[in-house]
């Protein structure tokens, strides 16, 4: 199948089979569009790319507003261009403006996963990466960065890379140094996340004495809030969520709201799905 294959002019009375009906085993991105509208034509190509990325597993649907009025008036369209995800026969989400092609990724993966393309990408940055030392591959990255300055994803990396290397200073001072469209970027939101946690252990018990602080008092919110952080950053994070919920049910407003901030940044450091999906439910059953 050919990148156009996966692109394709939608109208009113094609709509409800070759976009509807087909996103229940398809998810299909609807582009609302106008020939007039320069960021639609911006957006176009982003958006044709990142579905080509996905090989298949997700396809584009072109809606010229001025030829498919109603359609777009039953959707309504007050903003160019608005884009719909639609999956399983419903309306899941969607954007308007044209955004760069990261933030559009960032918006596909969220509901979908990464493409394989994407995929292949990171498992050659990380086996190319696996035989640096973290000194190594943030010299390397500075390099790389002073002989292309035309790269800015490139200063997301060395972020990502001080990180790792437990620089929290440099990797926020890198952070913070990053354009726009990155500093919104999913592995950006990840590494801040990951540096406030790890920020919050400085100086803290080891998890053996937090656990003996809550069984001599289970109202010791600081505890549990540390206890909590060190299961998500080792290897027991749902049981590091549990506790952020516990907090949450029973100390709501304990420190400005310290348990639902630190479930926000979980969600954005956690990349199982499954469990974060889960959690979010969680959350929203005990705040609404």
């Amino acid at each position: 199948m050919t990148d156009a294959a996966f692109v394709f002019d939608a109208t009113e009375q094609t709509f409800d089979t070759e976009v509807m009906q087909a996103s229940l085993s398809t998810p299909v991105l609807v582009d609302f569009w106008a020939t007039w509208c320069a960021p639609c034509k911006a957006l176009g190509p982003i958006l044709e790319k990142v579905v080509a990325s996905y090989t298949g597993k997700l396809k584009l649907a072109k809606v010229d507003t001025d030829k498919e009025m109603q359609l777009a008036g039953a959707f309504g369209i007050r903003s160019l261009p608005t884009v719909v995800l639609v999956k399983d026969g419903q309306m899941v989400d969607g954007f308007m403006g044209a955004l760069p092609e990261a933030d559009v990724r960032a918006f596909v993966e969220k509901h979908l996963g990464k493409s394989a393309a994407a995929d292949a990408i990171e498992a050659k940055a990380d086996s190319a990466t696996a035989l640096e030392t973290p000194q190594q591959t943030i010299a390397r990255l500075r390099e790389e960065i002073a002989a292309n300055a035309d790269k800015p994803e490139l200063q997301l990396d060395l972020a990502l890379a001080l990180v790792r290397a437990g620089d929290a200073d440099a990797a926020q001072a890198q952070l913070d140094a990053l354009p726009p469209n990155l500093a919104s970027d999913a592995k950006a939101k990840r590494a801040s996340a990951q540096l406030d946690l790890s920020r919050a252990l400085t100086g803290a018990p080891d998890p053996a004495a937090l656990r003996a602080r809550l069984q001599h008092d289970a109202a010791d919110h600081t505890a549990r809030d540390l206890l909590g952080v060190h299961l998500l950053l080792g290897d027991e994070p749902a049981q590091g969520l549990d506790e952020f919920l516990i907090l949450l049910r029973t100390a709501r407003d304990w420190n400005e709201g310290r348990a639902k901030k630190r479930l926000i940044a979980a969600f954005n450091l956690l990349d199982d799905d499954e469990i974060v999906g889960t959690y979010r439910r969680k959350m929203s059953s005990l705040l609404f």
